[in-house]
């Protein structure tokens, strides 16, 4: 159902109110029209369907307790009729179950009982930005691809970047989990805002509560000055927690308290401050085993997992390969400044039939190494080494210290340097990775990739 236009006398965004408390109804009006916007009220969930029918509004906010129904009925309608009208819900305090089901219904975002006057007019400056967020500006990065199993992530993408909700990020390491949250980020409302993404598994856990919530000068030994954590640099953005697993269960507590609040405490700080933040969060485990096995609050699991996000493995989208291989060589050519080499017919059909269980990290190093080891302005299935890559049978014998199969030969020195660096620091994935001088997410995916448990 196409909303109804803006009327002539309609000078400003307009606000739909829906409450039968009269004192609430009168706090949300002034609020609104001290921020300059004009407001509409309803009572019933009724009486504000008519409303819809008849009057162009940029944003509804309604209770959940009506006295002909609730809110989530209301915003079920809205979802249904009028699917570019965000819609967000006031909720009791203490009411995270109602909240969580008005988010998966389709809500923009929600806000508890008793009203933070702050916390409403963040939620309304986003709501009426939401619209036009990015249209005007295409996103930085993309996902290529044309299969069906990409298809359906770039179409959820573009629907969660119209909502607040917080999305959990599921798929195998390598398959594109923090893209697709900068993507959602990027076509949302809050594209001006900072973007911070924090790998969860690489933050030791001493560290943990200073590094999200900042600290107040004087708090520990070493804090000489007022710091501001995670949350406060990722205030009115996104923060994207990536392996979100690999959190302690102490500090599980802390981050679920902070998403149901709003509200920061840094270490040291006798007051909360309020923040306006989007969680996405991202792993490559199984959240709900972790929560059967108890190493993970299910509390905290249904606040993250308010709307799912499946990111598609590379072999499920097969078809895709020679366009996200290209794009690849393309930007390794650049940053190389050598010709852009061509992939023969045969590479590309090689490329097709592998299983890439490291998925398109892994086509990533197939190709970088193909492109310092091809001989010249082509490269051939010869160049992408995947038989080597390919553990189990049939797998080529080669003598003990023997320097081929060159990859075999390069696996075995990675291997044997990684395992002298857990050795030396006590199996500190953290430590080893600086000892190596290489990424925490990079000793994660040799460890994968070389099968080092």
């Amino acid at each position: 159902m196409k909303p109804p236009a803006r009327t002539a006398g309609q000078s400003a965004p307009t606000v739909l109110i829906v409450d039968d408390e009269a004192d609430i109804l009168e706090l949300l009006e002034l609020t609104l029209l001290r921020m300059g916007l004009e407001s509409k009220r309803a009572m019933k969930v009724a009486a504000a369907i008519e409303l819809l029918k008849t009057n162009h509004y940029d944003l509804c906010l309604t209770d959940m307790r009506l006295p002909d129904g609730t809110g989530l009925e209301l915003v079920q309608y809205i979802g249904q009729n009028y699917p570019e009208l965000p819609v967000a819900v006031i909720t009791a305090y203490g009411s995270t179950d109602n909240a969580v089901a008005a988010l998966k219904a389709g809500a923009f975002d929600y806000i508890a009982k008793p009203v933070s006057l702050d916390q409403l007019r963040a939620l309304v400056k986003s709501a009426l930005n939401v619209t036009e967020a990015t249209r005007q500006e295409s996103p930085q990065h993309i996902l290529l691809g044309d299969s069906p199993a990409i298809q359906l992530a770039r179409d959820m993408i573009d629907k969660l970047a119209r909502s607040q909700a917080p999305v959990y990020v599921t798929g195998e390491s390598g398959c594109g989990k923090e893209l697709a949250a900068r993507l959602i980020h990027e076509k949302s409302a809050r594209q001006a805002q900072p973007f911070v993404a924090v790998n969860c598994g690489a933050i030791p856990e001493n560290l943990m509560e200073s590094e999200f919530f900042g600290y107040k000068k004087g708090a520990f030994t070493g804090a000489d000055a007022d710091r501001d954590g995670f949350f406060q640099a990722a205030n009115g953005g996104t923060l994207f927690l990536d392996e979100v697993a690999d959190l302690p269960l102490s500090m599980q507590v802390k981050l679920l308290r902070t998403i149901q609040e709003k509200k920061v405490r840094k270490v040291g700080a006798t007051q909360e401050d309020p923040i306006d933040v989007r969680i996405i969060s991202a792993t490559h485990q199984s959240l709900s085993s972790l929560v059967e096995s108890g190493k993970f609050r299910q509390d905290l699991y249904y606040r993250l997992n308010v709307i799912e996000l499946k990111m598609p493995p590379l072999r499920e989208m097969h078809e895709d390969i020679p366009l996200i291989a290209q794009a690849i060589l393309e930007r390794l050519a650049k940053f190389s400044g050598t010709p852009v080499p061509h992939l023969t017919q045969p590479a590309i059909a090689a490329l097709q039939t592998y299983s890439f269980p490291g998925n398109v990290r892994e086509l990533e190093n197939i190709l970088e190494r193909a492109l310092a080891l091809c001989s010249g302005e082509t490269i051939g299935p010869d160049d992408l080494y995947l038989s080597a890559s390919v553990a189990g049978e049939g797998a080529v014998a080669y003598e003990p210290g023997a320097k081929w199969p060159l990859q075999d030969y390069l696996d075995r020195l990675e291997k044997e340097a990684i395992l002298e660096a857990l050795e030396k620091t006590r199996h500190n994935k953290t430590a080893a990775a600086k000892l190596l001088g290489i990424t925490f997410r990079a000793l994660r995916y040799r460890l994968e990739r070389l099968g080092i448990d």
